[in-house]
């Protein structure tokens, strides 16, 4: 029997702390309930001291989530313990994940503490954590440039307080694979205890190694692996999820286990989170992205055409491509629309919110002819913020471009109950219609992003704008779809607005974290 590999997804905690990638708690449960369909083995629902609103979502999903254990983040103090606690209540099987960093530069210039300080404060909260559940994980935060002989000290006193997992984070994306395996073979032999509990890593992309510095680390005993769909998270992301695993189960001929995952759930989960963050997948990423699967040259054409192995070393259903999914259109009826929404972890508060989904559905239809998954997650969005935070809204938007003439733009826009109506030129119908817009709301914000990614194929697809809004220090994306892009990069701005004028809910204490 091969080793077990647990499979520890953070998009809802690391991920969403990518500039502009924040969720709300009804975008997270639907997220959760992905990674839950998926088999992931380990939840990281958020940091519930961070803020109210992260408590309410990791509470949220904690309630929610009965086949996967839910995780909350919390430094190694005593109130972010209890309220990690407190939002875990909920949960079937529960996790909390303290941590403290390690390494001489941060104990000296961020913590101000002693080495030996900072094995008490671990060690206590880690007994403190143990209060809430027998499953508590504790990091070394920045271990990759912490001494190996102060990670054995610290290690060793946190198993014996009752740690189960040892996660051996690098924060700054600084270690190369083979040191980052030794450190982690170094550890296991090193420290006395270490049978005792889990080894696990979390790696930051910042040198484009996340994903190789996790297999190393694998192959030299660790057997958790901290990952996030799509490689999303803080500056250059996390090791992805999804090339974790396919590596690992490509390749058992070199791996000495393996995960317990549903590899076919993974497209269908990155396109949602895709959608949910706006943060599209680049056509060539590893696994999920548009052309992970295609074969452009002859001679490749011609090998896949004999056999597919002379070119595939993976087939794309197995992670979820070209599955069976049922195809909605406008003849389709209610039920099938709500069953589709549930196979894909929607669930509606009642019939108002039901009826509005499927009033939207309708209006898509009669749009496009065939309505996909992605065009039923990217509705659901749309939806969810508008019930939330949206205080500002597309009333109307007249656009006018002809060759040879300067394109020219009128929206009208309702702002709180009030309806405005502005007119601008622009180098495009775009560019005119967004600074009609801004005419109105005045942000003075700068547009730092905008990109445009199609949701599925054909002429009738639907075009979803991510725009990103830079202002006073806050960094914000808003997302909009539409099969008019002109439309859809009205929305996307709009969203933006909106968000960037909302009290900001996620002010974490401590960003620097694992």
């Amino acid at each position: 029997m091969k080793d077990k590999l647990i499979i520890f997804d953070t998009t809802l905690r690391d991920g969403e702390q990518s500039p502009g990638a924040s969720m709300t708690r009804d975008e997270k449960v639907r997220i959760a309930r992905a990674l839950e369909r998926m088999r992931v083995d380990v939840i990281e629902a958020g940091f519930p001291a961070a803020s109210q609103g992260d408590f309410e979502a990791v509470q949220a999903v904690a309630d929610a989530i009965k086949d996967s254990t839910v995780c909350g983040l919390a430094r190694a103090l005593d109130k972010d313990i209890d309220r990690a606690g407190e939002a875990l209540k909920g949960a079937k099987s529960s996790r909390i994940h303290t941590f403290i960093a390690t390494s001489p530069i941060h104990m000296a210039k961020k913590l101000n503490m002693q080495p030996d300080q900072v094995i008490e404060y671990a060690v206590r909260a880690v007994k403190r954590a143990r209060q809430y559940t027998d499953n508590v994980e504790f990091s070394p935060e920045d271990a990759g440039r912490s001494e190996e002989d102060f990670l054995c000290r610290i290690l060793e006193a946190v198993i014996d307080a009752g740690a189960t997992t040892l996660n051996i984070p690098d924060t700054v994306g600084y270690s190369m694979p083979q040191q980052f395996g030794a450190t982690i073979a170094n550890l296991i032999n090193r420290i006395p205890n270490s049978d005792k509990a889990i080894f696990s890593v979390h790696c930051h992309n910042d040198l484009g190694l996340a994903v190789a510095n996790s297999l190393s680390a694998v192959m030299n005993g660790a057997r958790q692996v901290e990952c996030t769909i799509n490689g999303l998270g803080e500056r250059a992301g996390n090791a992805s999820l999804e090339e974790v695993v396919m590596a690992v189960r490509t390749r058992q001929d070199f791996f000495p286990c393996d995960t317990g995952l549903d590899a076919r759930e993974i497209v269908a989960c990155s396109k949602l989170v895709s959608s949910i963050t706006g943060f599209p997948v680049q056509p060539n990423k590893a696994i999920v992205g548009a052309n992970a699967f295609a074969h452009e040259s002859g001679i490749h054409q011609d090998g896949v055409l004999k056999n597919r192995e002379t070119y595939e070393i993976m087939r794309a259903e197995d992670v979820g491509w070209s599955t069976n999914r049922m195809v909605l259109g406008k003849h389709s009826g209610r039920n099938a629309f709500k069953t589709r929404m549930a196979e894909l972890g929607v669930e509606f508060a009642g019939e108002a919110e039901l009826n509005d989904a499927f009033y939207r559905f309708k209006q898509l239809a009669d749009k496009k002819h065939d309505i996909f998954d992605e065009d039923l997650q990217a509705l659901i969005s749309e939806q969810s913020f508008e019930a939330e935070d949206e205080h500002i809204k597309l009333v109307a938007l007249k656009v006018c471009s002809e060759t040879g003439e300067v394109p020219n733009a009128t929206v009208t826009i309702l702002v709180d109950g009030k309806e405005l109506t502005g007119t601008a030129e622009g180098g495009g119908a775009v560019d005119a219609s967004l600074k009609a817009i801004e005419s109105l709301v005045k942000t003075g914000a700068t547009l730092a992003l905008y990109s445009v990614n199609n949701i599925t194929t054909g002429t009738d697809a639907q075009g979803e704008v991510t725009v990103r809004l830079e202002s006073a220090g806050r960094i914000v994306n808003g997302s909009g779809a539409d099969t008019d892009i002109v439309i859809a990069s009205a929305k996307a701005y709009i969203n933006a607005v909106n968000k960037l004028q909302s009290p900001d809910k996620r002010q974490h204490p401590q960003k620097g974290d694992v």
